[in-house]
Order: structure tokens, then sequence, then C-alpha cells
């Protein structure tokens, strides 16, 4: 269960990172899709869990799946942007 929450904190963060990577909309679609998670996470841990596919429950996994390739594109993005600044500091 810790392995669960420790990636839906990064997937809170996830907001963030499009902000920095100048993804708006991006950054819109994942607070919605937050907002989901964690009312899912909330309804699993109090309540009797939500049905399989249905609305909360593709939320939850959504916003997993668009956390981690946000977390990548951030990545690829940091990556490329100290190669750049390496390259004109020489």
């Amino acid at each position: 269960m810790s392995i669960t929450i420790m990636f839906m904190v990064l997937a809170t963060l996830t907001p963030f990172l499009f902000l920095r990577l100048n993804k708006k909309l991006y950054a819109l679609i994942q607070s919605v899709l937050l907002v989901g998670m964690w009312l899912y996470f909330f309804a699993v841990m109090f309540q009797t869990p939500p049905d399989p596919f249905s609305i909360s429950w593709i939320m939850f996994y959504l916003s997993l799946i668009v956390a981690e390739v946000a977390w990548v594109m951030f990545i690829i993005y940091e990556v490329k942007f100290m190669s750049y600044r390496k390259r004109n500091l020489q």
C-alpha cells in the first residue's frame, strides 16, 4: 500500500511538472484526474470500493499512467536542457 501512496504523491506533483514544461492543458487535465484519483483512493480505504471500470476507477489508473509519462517527459527535458547549456558554456 505504501508504494501506491508514493506513486499517488508523485502524481499529485505532476501538474507542476507540466507547468514547468509549458503544457498548461496537460496540467489542467492531470488536475482533474487527481480529484478522481484521490476520491477513488479514499473510497477504497474507508468505504466499499467502486466497481471496476467506473469513472473513478478509470481516473485513478489514468492519473497514475499520465503521471509516469510526465515524469519521463520531464527527465528527457532536463537532460536535453543540461546538454544544451553545457554546449553553450564551452
